[in-house]
């Protein structure tokens, strides 16, 4: 209810040392400071019986040190000034493994991709066995003249003359020399087209 002198508490960061910095509410001016090598530790300490009171390590940049009370009037208040000192050091971990992981790339571990010994693995592709009564992911096939069911040809293979209705003519085909092994296209190959219904 009665503290020797009240004002605002910042924390600052300069490398690994946290600073600790009680200053005036209105001028900002410095009061005292203290600095934070390692958390926990010797500058900082919560008490036993309490959340919201430290006690703080100040120095005076000249060697002398002294320890003092401080106390936060709101709990939440005491939360983010422990969890600020908290965060930095994480951070000044996190900086100093990745430093010593730059050093020494082999040192890490190493993620064994590979078969042990006597080692098998299995693999399903897309229902190559059909089950009984199990239906398959099966295209509708394309019909022909005459209600008969065309096949695709194979690729690279010759194609099998067309179907024709009953009473029509198939026309000649006029398609070049065909390579082995080249695939089928519009140019090479004009299938015959269906008379034009005349006009009334």
């Amino acid at each position: 209810d009665q503290p020797a002198w009240s004002g605002r508490l910042r924390i600052t960061a300069k490398g690994k040392i946290a600073f600790i910095k009680l200053e005036d509410k209105t001028s900002g001016e410095l009061f005292a400071q203290a600095p934070v090598e390692q958390f926990p530790g010797i500058a900082v300490e919560s008490v036993t019986d309490s959340s919201r009171y430290f006690v703080i390590r100040i120095e005076d940049g000249n060697g002398r040190r002294a320890f003092i009370g401080v106390g936060f009037v709101d709990r939440g208040d005491a939360f983010d000034f422990n969890v600020a000192l908290q965060d930095h050091f994480k951070w000044v971990r996190q900086q100093s493994e990745l430093a010593r992981q730059a050093e020494n790339p082999d040192q890490g571990p190493k993620l064994d991709l590979g078969f042990k010994e006597g080692q098998t693995i299995k693999l399903n592709i897309a229902n190559m066995k059909k089950k009984e009564g199990a239906t398959g992911n099966t295209r509708p096939r394309p019909v022909g003249p005459g209600g008969l069911s065309l096949l695709p040809p194979p690729p690279g293979g010759k194609s099998s003359a067309p179907v024709c209705h009953s009473g029509e003519r198939p026309s000649s085909l006029s398609a070049p020399a065909q390579l082995p092994g080249t695939p089928i296209t519009d140019s090479l190959l004009s299938w015959p087209q269906p008379a034009a219904a005349p006009s009334a």
